[in-house]
């Protein structure tokens, strides 16, 4: 009975915890979201030509 108790307990741990990583990643992609809105407002109103930076640096 021991073993059962602690399998539901167990069980349990990891349903909210995979929630809580749904939470996080839905969070993440309203944020993503939001601040592509808000570039893509700030390209447009932009006047230069400036190259975005590499993500990584150049080998040497």
């Amino acid at each position: 009975m021991y073993e059962y108790e602690l399998h539901h307990i167990r069980s349990a741990d990891l349903i909210r915890e995979a929630e809580h990583e749904r939470m996080v990643r839905e969070a993440i992609r309203v944020r993503r979201a939001a601040r592509r809105s808000t570039r893509g407002a700030a390209e447009a109103e932009s006047h230069t030509s400036r190259l975005r930076r590499l993500r990584h640096p150049r080998a040497a």
